[in-house]
């Protein structure tokens, strides 16, 4: 018994020194905050994974709404004017939880439907009297470059997870979620609704798209109709950081043959998310 006891102390010593050794001078910097973080690692007193998730939670605050959000384009939304038989189809077809709802133009948003708020309705005997516009919640608006760490604060105070990102103009750029921004912290989130192309590319506009540094480089060659090799690299990721010859940081900007890609969202160890632009477009 006095063995177990003695070998169950020494371990938690063991603990304790490594974290000790690891704080015994405090971080000044990010970078310093880093180096301790990898250290932690090398040494197990915290793992892989949660060593990414405290790196995500750092790289947020260097983000903003427009690195992230769905753009206008590709937003789901229902017109006011629908009625109950024309909205569920689109939910149905979608299977998202929240809907922007607009009045006579994308600009014009009105509320945030919850897909839930229709079950009540559906059990009504007669929808004659359906008005949409008694179950929207209130829209959330925030600018381009509202900072990710803030909006994330903002959600979980007010208990929203949705909000409408404007441009300098006032006019509607995209929307952004709770779940895109907890992704750029723990990675990717999936459910069984999740598309296996939407979750890679992004189309933002006509000559600008969001990819993913794990697409693989086999979809990526099909999306865009193009013949990068996969000898070497599985992911287009690992292709970028092979093009910069280092590990590149947020901005940074490279050319792969008709390709530009800028790096969104890295850290020291790999890069999560690229904006790429086709240069013959």
């Amino acid at each position: 018994m006095s063995e177990e006891r003695s070998a169950s102390d020494s371990n938690d010593r063991t603990w304790l020194d490594k974290i000790a050794l690891l704080f015994s001078s405090e971080p000044r910097n990010r970078e310093d905050l880093q180096d301790v973080l990898g250290v932690a690692a090398d040494n197990e007193v915290i793992d892989e994974e949660a060593r990414n998730i405290m790196e995500g939670a750092m790289q947020v605050s260097d983000m903003q709404a427009r690195d992230i959000m769905v753009p206008r384009a590709q937003m789901r939304v229902i017109k006011a004017e629908c009625t109950l038989q024309e909205i569920l189809p689109q939910i149905i077809e979608s299977a998202h939880s929240r809907y922007p709802v607009i009045g006579d133009s994308p600009d014009d948003v009105l509320g945030i439907l919850l897909a839930k708020d229709l079950l009540p309705q559906i059990l009504e005997p007669d929808h004659d009297d359906f008005d949409i516009q008694n179950l929207l919640r209130p829209t959330v608006v925030v600018p381009e470059s509202k900072r990710l760490n803030v909006l994330l604060r903002e959600f979980r105070e007010n208990r929203n997870h949705m909000a409408i990102v404007i441009d300098e103009y006032g006019g509607v750029a995209g929307l952004v979620t709770i779940e895109d921004v907890l992704e750029e912290i723990v990675g990717e989130i999936e459910d069984e609704t999740d598309v296996q192309a939407d979750r890679f590319i992004r189309k933002i506009s006509t000559d600008d798209f969001l990819v993913k540094a794990l697409t693989p480089i086999e979809d990526f060659n099909e999306y865009f109709d193009c013949q990068f090799s996969n000898e070497e690299f599985d992911t287009i990721g690992g292709l970028v950081i092979n093009a910069f010859g280092h590990m590149p940081t947020r901005n940074e900007t490279t050319r792969i043959n008709d390709f530009e890609f800028k790096v969104v969202n890295a850290d020291q160890r790999k890069i999560h998310s690229l904006r790429m632009r086709p240069l013959n477009a």
